[in-house]
């Protein structure tokens, strides 16, 4: 690879950071381990050509063009936090992927994989993961950072809470719920 690509390639990662939190190629690495598939299964499950997802996850390609997709992708890394919590059995993970295949995005799965408490009631991570994903369902995350950036002079508050929501990882998330919690 020449230095163009590489230069290529780093911004694509960085712009994929941006947008979805970290590269694809280590978010959907973590999918494949924790979920136990491989790459082909990870894109027949997504609606991705094979070639398509390896193009994401090395670099060549920055962004998921299809809201659909982006949605299964936050569909399935859910899942794989329930996997990996126990609240899911591998049986039951098998049935959930083929629904999130046939999905076509928004919240089609809503009550299906909705992750909640021995009360009932959602999680935090999972409140965090809707907050998210609506908020990135309206624009990309430099678009949300570039708000942030507008409003932090007057509403420094707001911009703190369009930065770890918007364009922020679901653990930064998570803790900034937690101490905001009332």
């Amino acid at each position: 690879m020449d230095a163009a690509q590489q230069e290529a390639t780093a911004r694509a990662r960085e712009l994929q950071r941006n947008w979805y939190g970290e590269p694809l190629g280590a978010l959907f690495r973590k999918l494949i381990d924790d979920l136990g598939l491989n790459q082909a299964r990870l894109a027949g499950v997504l609606g991705l050509s094979a070639p398509m997802l390896s193009q994401l996850m090395s670099g060549q390609r920055a962004k998921i063009g299809n809201p659909a997709v982006v949605q299964r992708v936050q569909l399935l890394q859910e899942l794989a936090g329930q996997v990996a919590d126990g609240s899911v059995s591998a049986a039951e993970a098998t049935e959930r992927m083929e629904e999130i295949k046939r999905s076509q995005g928004g919240s089609v799965l809503s009550n299906t994989t909705q992750s909640t408490n021995s009360s009932g009631a959602p999680t935090v991570k999972r409140v965090v993961r809707e907050i998210q994903s609506l908020l990135r369902s309206v624009a990309a995350a430099g678009d949300i950072i570039d708000a942030a950036n507008v409003l932090a002079p007057t509403h420094p508050e707001l911009a703190e809470f369009l930065r770890v929501y918007g364009a922020g990882r679901t653990s930064d998330a998570v803790v900034h719920y937690q101490t905001h919690q009332n």
